[in-house]
């Protein structure tokens, strides 16, 4: 268990500081004091601290294998990758200052946001999830578990902060779109538009991700797919 300790410290701390204290009442009264400029800086300094000391635990902590992932598994996490990427890239198109249901707040909801109001949060969430499980050892579990948990805590939270700015943005959101992705359209409350998405968001996507299962031996020394 060598170097775990410190690893699930560093977790803690980052869950605290991203959804234990900017998704809630302390952002709000830290940025009444300093602005929310200010607040934007400390909030950033602290981010980076918190993510350096992440990756510092994580690549000081043992391996110890818990589950070991066949080829075929591993393929299927691959695949799953290709929406993370649509997610993000697709969120970031539609607005490259938010992470979430905020994007859409007082817009016509189109797009990925007829998928998810939290596009972003899930490309985060999936690709936490694929690490777990294709890696399957504690340290990995507790470092990229701790994203996963990070952003599936931030879902709720950005729709609370909506709701206490604009109740009636967030009841609109509420309404029309879902946090589960095709919920929504699942239940009736909204439809898909892929032509609402258009091609660029997709072909980057797959750009993208067939550039990290090309090169993600070479960047982090693991190869993103095993040989059958």
């Amino acid at each position: 268990m060598e170097g775990i300790f410190p690893l699930l410290m560093a977790a803690v701390f980052w869950i605290a500081t991203h959804n234990g204290f900017a998704g809630t009442d302390i952002r709000t009264r830290l940025a009444g004091k300093i602005g929310e400029n200010g607040f934007r800086i400390v909030y950033a300094i602290i981010s980076v601290i918190a993510i350096m000391m992440l990756a510092r635990a994580w690549e000081g902590a043992v391996a110890m294998p818990v589950w070991t992932a066949p080829a075929w598994l591993r393929l299927i996490l691959a695949l799953i990758m290709l929406p993370a990427f649509l997610f993000f890239i697709a969120g970031f198109l539609r607005n490259p200052t938010a992470v979430g249901g905020e994007a859409v707040a007082g817009q016509q909801i189109r797009g990925i946001q007829r998928i998810t109001r939290h596009p972003m949060l899930w490309s985060f969430a999936l690709w936490a999830l694929v690490h777990v499980i294709g890696n399957g050892d504690v340290a990995s579990l507790i470092f990229f578990g701790t994203f996963a948990i990070s952003a599936f805590l931030g879902m709720p939270s950005i729709d609370r902060k909506l709701a206490a700015r604009s109740p009636g943005a967030a009841a609109k959101l509420r309404t029309e779109t879902s946090i589960l992705p095709f919920g929504a359209i699942m239940a009736g409350r909204n439809r898909l538009v892929l032509a609402e998405i258009g091609w660029l968001a997709p072909l980057l996507a797959v750009i993208g991700w067939a550039a990290m299962l090309h090169f993600h031996a070479r960047l982090f020394g693991v190869p993103a797919l095993l040989h059958f």
